[in-house]
């Protein structure tokens, strides 16, 4: 039996929003400090803009407002439409966008030293710094792709959407947004043939479960049998998550309020397990925004090394 080369899923990625501000005093310092919950990194308050619905697809067209370096965005959208954040330390299933059709450029490292513990505040809340350049930089495009017309599509009639689960490897996850969590159905290779990939979640892994708040906790057990790399494959993968923090997060594209979400994952293959730990960075209306992926076989929680760390950016 061959061991999957499966990596770890970051969960829901979300198109984002950012709009031009007029003044060039400084207006904010964290996300809290602005009414769309988004405090850029020239210290300026992101307002929410209007999306509108093209080709059937909410939030791919762009808003057409710029902030001060020219950058052009999309409107923040979730499911349903335009979404504002309120700050009130809950993200619900509409605040969560879990759709095909939406777009964000990360800023993605592999291999790097990372501060995933942040620094404690006073009031209980803490405050990671991911906005420096890391060895290896560089932006990828993350896209949510429909999964209709795909050649494994027929095996996963109730997918939502499809995305590289990594930037070192092609597979795709292949996902199902819900009323109340995010599942991985499966994991796919891009094209069909000798060497193909093609697996199957029995249940489906919750890789994000909503609506959230600090301390909310899920687990699931799936048994993933089927095709690795042209070969046949049957194994076992625990994911065991907590919003275990919560605080401001700085990354390139901004200063967000956010729910940290902890995750361990236990592959068993052939009664031998790994675990690789993970951090997602959520937040209101924007989904993750900014993931830590461990290395192989971390014993510590909060870790320094990753395996990827990947920040939204401009």
């Amino acid at each position: 039996m061959r061991r999957s080369t499966v990596a770890l899923p970051v969960a829901a990625m979300a198109v984002l929003a950012a709009a031009a501000c007029s003044s060039s005093a400084t207006q904010c310092r964290v996300g809290a400090d602005c009414a769309s919950g988004v405090c850029n990194s020239s210290g300026h308050c992101v307002p929410a803009s209007s999306s509108h619905v093209d080709s059937g697809v909410v939030g791919k067209t762009d808003s057409g407002m710029t902030i001060e370096d020219g950058a052009t965005f999309d409107a923040p959208v979730t499911d349903t439409g335009t979404c504002v954040p309120n700050h009130d330390g809950t993200i619900l299933r509409e605040e969560v966008p879990m759709l095909a059709g939406l777009h964000a450029n990360f800023e993605i490292a592999e291999n790097v030293t990372v501060d995933s513990a942040g620094v404690m505040n006073g009031n209980g809340t803490r405050s990671w710094d991911l906005s420096g350049g890391l060895s290896g930089d560089h932006t990828v495009l993350v896209t949510t792709d429909a999964p209709t017309g795909q050649w494994f599509s027929a095996q996963f009639t109730s997918a939502t959407y499809t995305t590289k689960l990594s930037d070192t490897a092609t597979l795709l996850g292949v996902f199902e947004g819900t009323a109340a969590a995010l599942l991985l159905q499966g994991v796919v290779s891009p094209s069909s043939g000798t060497g193909q990939t093609e697996l199957t979640y029995n249940p489906p892994a919750k890789v994000l479960g909503v609506p959230m708040t600090l301390g909310t906790t899920w687990s699931s057990t799936s048994n993933i049998t089927g095709m690795a790399e042209g070969l046949v494959s049957d194994y076992f993968e625990q994911y065991v998550s907590k919003v275990d923090a919560q605080g401001t997060l700085k990354i390139p594209y901004g200063t967000f309020d956010v729910l940290r979400v902890q995750t361990t994952l236990t592959r068993t293959v052939g009664g031998v397990p790994t675990v690789t730990q993970s951090f997602a960075f959520v937040a209101e209306c924007f989904g993750p925004i900014a993931s830590l992926t461990s290395q192989t076989d971390e014993t510590k929680t909060e870790f320094t090394s990753a395996a990827e760390a990947r920040r939204l950016t401009p």
